[in-house]
């Protein structure tokens, strides 16, 4: 059974190990990030079922914070915030955050509707192109029903090429993507190196691609 991954981004260590601590024992594989870039970090090289996001943190908000996830990852995120007004629920939501919770909170309140975002996320985990499987609940990939290993980043990449199908990106919504989230610098060289590993991994002839078509002068599409 998939053990759900919870990661808490919170500055308050009391409050992060307490949580922490509190859904470990129901069961979860739970991690902690006490920084802005710290949890984007592990946003990004992690796969995590559920993101509880302090609003106010020592290097920037949760706010700022969500804004760079959702340009990679729909991942739920709930906001715990100390400043309880209307406007900043409105602009969490705007931004993507998918539940919203004032300090103090209730834990069984909290529990509550993680759960009901777990069961939402696990009913609609999989995704289906062609002969590929992703399922996200364990970021596994089948290709005819057979597993096939990726890296993070080549899962990443098959992910956004796949959720954006039939659509050509650009060289540069690529990396902008997949990799200026981990704030590092790369060349245009990176994409079509990555590109072609994907290929080996999926394709049956990747000399010959099926899936991913490379469009000159442009980018890339995956081909439904």
């Amino acid at each position: 059974m998939h053990k759900h991954k919870i990661l808490i981004i919170e500055d308050d260590t009391d409050l992060r190990e307490g949580l922490s601590f509190s859904f470990s024992g129901d069961g979860y594989d739970t991690a902690e990030a006490g920084t802005k870039k710290e949890g984007l970090r592990k946003i990004a090289k992690g796969c995590y079922d559920m993101v509880l996001l302090d609003c106010n943190l020592p290097d920037g908000t949760g706010f700022e914070l969500c804004r760079e996830v959702r340009g990679f990852s729909d991942v739920p995120i709930i906001m715990l915030t100390a400043r309880d007004t209307e406007l900043d629920e409105i602009k969490a939501l705007e931004l993507g955050v998918d539940d919203y919770l004032s300090k103090p909170f209730s834990l069984g309140v909290l529990k509550a509707r993680m759960k009901r975002f777990l069961r939402e996320k696990s009913g609609t985990a999989k995704i289906v192109s062609g002969s590929i499987t992703i399922d996200q609940g364990t970021c596994k990939v089948y290709r005819r029903g057979e597993e096939i290993g990726l890296s993070k980043i080549e899962y990443r990449l098959l992910l956004y090429l796949i959720e954006n199908k039939n659509h050509i990106l650009s060289k540069e919504q690529i990396l902008e993507q997949i990799w200026d989230s981990d704030g590092k610098y790369v060349d245009n060289n990176t994409v079509s190196v990555n590109i072609s590993r994907l290929r080996n991994r999926i394709e049956d002839d990747a000399s010959h691609p099926v899936w991913i078509r490379t469009v000159h002068g442009i980018g890339y599409i995956w081909k439904e």
